[in-house]
């Protein structure tokens, strides 16, 4: 019971209803103007934006570890390289939102750089003194399914272009998709082209379509769509038989790659593995790769995140490989990727260089390079032995230029094993306490009285 003087409270007014709810709505500010916007971005974006956000977080949290502790950045950067394929995937969207490509493109200025870049002329000939004389031209998708063709029915030989054992209806679908991809820009591909993933029959099913008169932007489409929906293994014969000898064909006749060819290519490193199978490792082991083209190739490579197993098996493959003069500008690119390499892979590479202990060529400024590259990312996992034997080849292979920075590197490194010792400068401390004479007191001059 309240006593008198106790203030009496109505908990009846703190009761919401619809009055007292529009009354505080009319006494409210009003909104402010980011307020009265519509909402601008959805979920997915804002995703994205914080996954973007995240990864460049971590990515300046990884150079900053990666002096004290270089295998946990190697594993950073490997799942760094993950994240921003799935982020690639989600961005990649609907296929037919192709809307053809322009000089605004964000890797257009990146493109003119390489594509018009200055070839020394020099170097190039000397490069193709290394070419090998034996190298075999490119097979492409239509010589590999023509030879199976021939091989089964010996009169077909006569014939300009004989078609597989398929359906009337379906050659002549997929002729007319051939000729719709022939002059494609932009917009939806054919329906028909789409379903080619799902069919058993795939490589013939393509041929019949003539992949060597699509256009380019037609090729990146088809690579979108088969980077996406194939397999490893089948998206690497793609690669191979249809990209790699369209890329070639475009570089030699124009004396630089299609814009649309060149993201093909980008768009081909979803698949990586199928990527090294398919255009690196072919292109290399062909022993007629220009330096043209390992300079366009290898830009791709050094541009794009490729996590390090991929990278490490790519460039044990590259130095086990017959050498041809352009193998030392992958393998370059590949090392100034500043990966944490497995030993074999190291101990493949310095034997890579070893052979040309005995050489008595002329090597290329490139194969000096490679080596300098060498030696300076890796020279402390280098064994004792490994650096003698690079010191003898450094005798016999020597350019004015880079030599010495190599001979350098070797000299001021520690051997694999061993443990980086620590130059701290010694301060010597003085622990005698001081002794004072307190009746020893200097004389002080003192003013005269006037």
């Amino acid at each position: 019971m309240a006593k008198k003087g106790d203030r009496i409270v109505n908990t009846q007014n703190f009761l919401p209803d619809d009055a007292s709810v529009a009354a505080s709505r009319k006494r409210s500010k009003a909104p402010k103007t980011h307020q009265q916007q519509e909402k601008l971005i959805s979920s997915i974006t804002s995703r994205k934006i914080l996954k973007e956000a995240l990864a460049q977080q971590r990515e300046v949290e990884d150079e900053e570890n990666a002096d004290k502790n270089p295998s946990s950045a190697a594993f950073a950067v490997a799942a760094a390289a993950a994240e921003e394929w799935q982020r690639a995937r989600e961005e990649e969207g609907d296929i037919d939102a192709f809307n053809g490509f322009t000089e605004g493109d964000s890797d257009y200025n990146d493109y003119q750089k390489v594509c018009h870049e200055e070839i020394d002329e020099i170097q190039e000939k000397l490069l193709m003194t290394f070419i090998s004389k034996t190298a075999a031209t490119d097979r492409t998708l239509t010589d590999i399914i023509l030879e199976k063709l021939k091989e089964k029915n010996d009169h077909l030989a006569s014939e300009a272009r004989p078609m597989p054992k398929l359906d009337a209806s379906v050659i002549e679908l997929y002729k007319g998709v051939g000729k719709l991809l022939s002059e494609y820009t932009q917009g939806k591909m054919p329906k028909a082209f789409k379903h080619i993933t799902s069919m058993a029959c795939w490589e013939d099913v393509l041929y019949l379509t003539e992949p060597e008169k699509w256009s380019a932007n037609a090729m990146y489409q088809a690579t979108r769509i088969f980077a996406s929906n194939f397999s490893s293994r089948k998206v690497e014969r793609f690669y191979k038989l249809v990209l790699l000898p369209r890329v070639r064909v475009d570089i030699r006749k124009h004396r630089r790659l299609h814009f649309a060819l060149y993201q093909s290519l980008k768009k081909a490193l979803y698949k990586p593995a199928a990527f090294n199978k398919g255009i690196l490792l072919p292109l290399a082991k062909s022993g007629t790769c220009s330096l043209r083209e390992a300079v366009i190739v290898g830009s791709i490579i050094e541009k794009s995140s490729i996590p390090m197993l991929h990278s490490s098996v790519a460039l044990l493959k590259l130095a086990e490989m017959e050498y041809c003069g352009t193998t030392s500008y992958f393998i370059k690119v590949l090392l100034e990727k500043k990966y944490a390499l497995p030993y074999r892979v190291l101990d493949a590479v310095v034997a890579n260089f070893m052979r040309f202990l005995d050489d008595v060529r002329a090597m290329p400024v490139i194969w000096h390079q490679s080596l300098l590259a060498f030696v300076q990312r890796y020279k402390h996992e280098l064994q004792k032995e490994d650096k003698e034997n690079l010191q003898a080849l450094l005798e016999k292979q020597y350019h004015r230029l880079v030599t010495p920075g190599i001979e350098r590197e070797l000299e001021n490194s520690r051997n694999r094993g061993e443990k980086e010792v620590d130059t701290v400068p010694t301060v010597s401390v003085v622990n005698k306490p001081i002794e004072e004479d307190r009746f020893d007191i200097p004389q002080v001059p003192m003013e005269e009285d006037d």
